[in-house]
């Protein structure tokens, strides 16, 4: 199979894992810069150029897009799309998934469970709002925030009015969530590919911080998952229309909740803590599903 990686780098462990396992199984596959990519959008034949080459005879395509590329990448993955190219993540199920309010509708609408969440525009609401999450200590996140930049702790009601009141007046577009006291600044990973969760672990905030992503320094280990909480990722997934995602879950006390669904989960944190393939796995779900014109969407919005 002829394949396509979009990502801005090939150095990226993820980019460079999928490499690995896709030339191991024998696949051709290249590493192609997202924002290099320029398209002719015809009707009658839709073209995608890159380096002033025509991409042409790719089987599957893997997006690696970035947050802060989610318009432009989610764009030149419809283009593959309208070109009959199969994508391991659609990019309607990418665009649903990157919109944290989206998201969240989505999987209340399906019944999954979430933490009280409220979002609001006028700051005369501020009071009533805060009341509706139950109070402080809440989490106020910007819509746009990723890796924990944005997301903040309110300890008391005063400073959570202090906190959404400048968001506000920034023009940031904010969600603001109770705070599950008993997950002890802990959550756990799910890498659902297909309709299974392939791994799980469970990521620890290091002291003095109640945000647990890698990223800040938080720590991360293998972890059993009840069937539950099994069932919660695969379903999560499944209402963003993700065939690879990692679903983020904190331990309620009234059952698992979902944190967040993410269409483009880093690799090395999960491979790291379960020793497991999760490369491999994810060409061998392309091998198994890639055909021409095997998308629901078809690049269609």
């Amino acid at each position: 199979m002829k394949i396509a990686i979009l990502s801005r780098r090939s150095s990226l462990y993820s980019t460079r894992r999928l490499v690995e396992e896709a030339r191991q199984r024998g696949h051709d596959v290249r590493v192609i810069d997202t924002l290099r990519c320029y398209m002719n959008i015809a009707s009658h034949k839709p073209e995608i150029h890159y380096r002033g080459e025509n991409l042409t005879g790719y089987d599957a395509v893997i997006p690696r897009i970035g947050a802060s590329i989610t318009f432009y990448g989610t764009a030149v993955l419809r283009q593959f799309e309208m070109m009959g190219v199969y994508p391991l993540n659609e990019s309607v199920a990418i665009s649903r998934a990157r919109d944290k309010l989206r998201s969240l509708q989505l999987l209340s609408r399906k019944g999954i469970g979430l933490p009280v969440t409220g979002f609001a525009h006028s700051p005369d609401d501020v009071e009533d709002l805060i009341r509706m999450v139950g109070g402080a200590p809440m989490v106020i996140k910007l819509l746009e925030g990723t890796q924990g930049i944005g997301v903040v702790l309110a300890e008391t009601q005063k400073a959570g009015e202090s906190v959404i009141e400048a968001f506000m007046g920034l023009k940031q577009n904010i969600l603001i969530q109770e705070f599950i006291k008993e997950a002890a600044g802990a959550d756990i990973r799910c890498l659902v590919i297909g309709d299974k969760v392939v791994a799980s672990m469970m990521r620890q905030a290091q002291e003095g911080e109640f945000r647990s992503n890698l990223h800040r320094g938080g720590s991360a280990r293998a972890i059993k998952i009840t069937p539950e909480e099994r069932s919660t990722a695969v379903r999560a997934a499944r209402a963003m229309g993700l065939n690879v995602a990692g679903v983020d879950i904190l331990r309620s006390h009234h059952g698992p909740v979902v944190m967040e669904v993410n269409s483009s989960p880093g690799l090395e944190g999960i491979e790291t803590a379960t020793g497991k393939n999760i490369a491999d796995q994810i060409i061998a779900f392309i091998e198994k599903n890639a055909r021409p014109d095997h998308t629901r969407t078809r690049g269609k919005g």
